[in-house]
């Protein structure tokens, strides 16, 4: 039966996230001046809305340079136009900011002078003036702070999407090159095997029969249960099994056949069709019809290593087929190899005048 695991869907992920911290973090920038003036006392409204003109002004620095500046220039390799275009933005808001902070000042202080004009007040009291708590220098400062942090966020923004992209391309290349591998296995195989379970419906039709069974059973297995990415590695040495059952039946007792599969006691997943290509070449290049010729398979796990085995003899006809590229090729399960388990394998490949051999551990904890 097989485990269906429910995750919820979360809410602060993509596109989603990055507006939450966009608002999170102009929310607490607009917050903060609120709670500084509160905190020591002061109530000084001028310097709440000076701070909120600035928050506004840097807030229109940013976007402007974060949604227009850098992907229309920078991102189209236009730096030098980037650059350029990022002063004047920055020159411009400055001017602006000095005008509309010039006359907010103006305005608060006739307020402020209107209304002491109306109080009588003691002597000694305090009379507070207007401060000009955000000089133009220091805005024109943050303002270039401020279009360096959008540069650099969305330079970072840019690298995890290319990165998302890559792997998204890799995954892909993975999809079509496990379908170019079933499209390897599946074409001289069922050939063989039907032609083989034709020549037994008159001899055997009890053996027939299970040879059909079993060729069904493998051909459901390639074209369903290896579309999800990962399988059950009891599915994979049933499918071996089958595939080797099947094979049985194009061999004669001149060739000695050794299988030997572990008894999992507790089951993993890995990646399919990874060894059949390995057992797939030993019965397409290890078997004389004349000569004594063998294949031994095996596969062990000890210690969260898995090690696969496959040997077969070597003879000239072996010889000949292999250097023609015969068979399912070695480089396309190799890069598989190398794309999905990356430094957690070993494939060792050893080839002498009577035998081939190859020996591949993965790592699966």
């Amino acid at each position: 039966m097989n485990n269906l695991i429910y995750t919820s869907p979360s809410f602060f992920t993509g596109k989603k996230l990055y507006i939450f911290l966009h608002i999170a973090g102009w929310a607490i920038l607009f917050i903060l001046p609120t709670f500084l003036i509160y905190e020591d006392s002061s109530h000084n409204i001028l310097f709440l809305f000076i701070a909120y003109l600035n928050a506004a002004f840097l807030a229109f620095v940013f976007y402007m340079n974060y949604l227009w500046l850098v992907p229309r220039f920078f991102f189209r390799g236009k730096k030098a136009l980037y650059f350029i275009a990022a002063v004047i933005l920055i020159a411009c808001t400055c001017f602006l900011y000095e005008y509309a902070d010039d006359s907010l000042v103006m305005t608060m202080k006739k307020q402020e002078d209107t209304r002491q004009s109306r109080e009588i007040s003691a002597p000694d009291s305090p009379k507070h003036k207007p401060p000009r708590a955000w000089p133009v220098y220091n805005f024109m400062l943050n303002s270039f702070l401020i279009a360096g942090f959008g540069l650099g966020l969305r330079f970072s923004e840019k690298l995890i999407q290319n990165e998302k992209k890559r792997k998204e391309a890799e995954k892909e290349k993975l999809n079509s090159e496990l379908a170019f591998l079933k499209n390897q296995i599946s074409p001289h195989f069922f050939f063989n095997t039907l032609n083989n379970i034709y020549s037994l419906v008159e001899t055997n039709t009890k053996d027939a029969q299970e040879a059909i069974l079993k060729l069904s059973k493998l051909m459901r297995y390639l074209i369903y249960e290896t579309e999800q990415g990962t399988t059950l590695l009891s599915r994979e040495i049933e499918f071996m099994k089958h595939y080797i059952d099947l094979m049985k039946l194009r061999i004669n007792q001149k060739v000695g056949l050794k299988v030997d599969f572990p008894e999992l006691r507790e089951d993993i997943a890995i990646q399919p069709l990874l060894f059949i290509p390995f057992i797939e070449n030993a019965f397409k290049h290890g078997i004389s019809y004349r000569d004594q010729s063998f294949i031994r398979i095996k596969m062990q796990i000890d210690k969260g290593i898995l090690l696969f085995t496959c040997d077969n003899s070597m003879g000239a006809h072996s010889e000949s087929s292999l250097n023609s590229g015969s068979g399912i090729g070695l480089e396309n399960i190799t890069k598989r190899l190398a794309l999905l388990y990356p430094g957690k394998h070993t494939l060792n490949i050893t080839r002498t005048d009577n035998q081939y051999s190859i020996s591949l551990e993965i790592m699966i904890t």
